[in-house]
């Protein structure tokens, strides 16, 4: 079954993925993010070149030709599932095949244009038989949500 974690309160949502995706790139987990609108998908590419600020966080586009060597991977369509993948969704809407990934990340700003939607992605992932784990990351990741990205990390 798949693991489902919203983490939500954030005033600004690319920053937070950036954020959780720098933490979590460590654990050498593959990471699909799925960002269907073209400006959120280049907002994130850019603030990974620059976090964290001493570093680089290793992704790219799902069209490049670095994309199966690459642990993050912005995909602004839907890509071939894999159980031992993330795919943290930046869509507000319910990503295609979401069962298919060992775990699947929901990153929620307090913009209610987006915490709305994800309040219903929520009930419909309780309704097939996920426990969705919440998380308040209002002041930042923090060591009790993981350097990896999981509660507890």
């Amino acid at each position: 079954m798949t693991q489902v974690r919203f983490f939500h309160g954030t005033a600004d949502r690319i920053a937070a993925a950036a954020d959780w995706l720098t933490r979590s790139w460590r654990s050498r987990r593959r990471i699909v993010v799925y960002a269907p609108r073209a400006d959120m998908a280049e907002r994130l590419d850019r603030q990974l070149w620059i976090h964290p600020p001493i570093g680089f966080t290793p992704h790219c586009r799902n069209e490049s030709p670095l994309a199966a060597q690459t642990p993050i991977i912005i995909a602004s369509s839907p890509v071939p599932p894999q159980a031992d993948t993330c795919l943290l969704n930046l869509s507000d809407e319910l990503p295609a095949e979401f069962s298919a990934y060992g775990e699947l990340v929901e990153i929620v700003s307090t913009d209610d244009a987006v915490r709305l939607p994800a309040r219903e992605r929520f009930r419909f992932y309780r309704e097939q038989g996920c426990e969705p784990l919440s998380q308040d990351i209002a002041a930042g990741f923090d060591e009790h949500n993981g350097r990896d990205g999981r509660n507890g990390g």
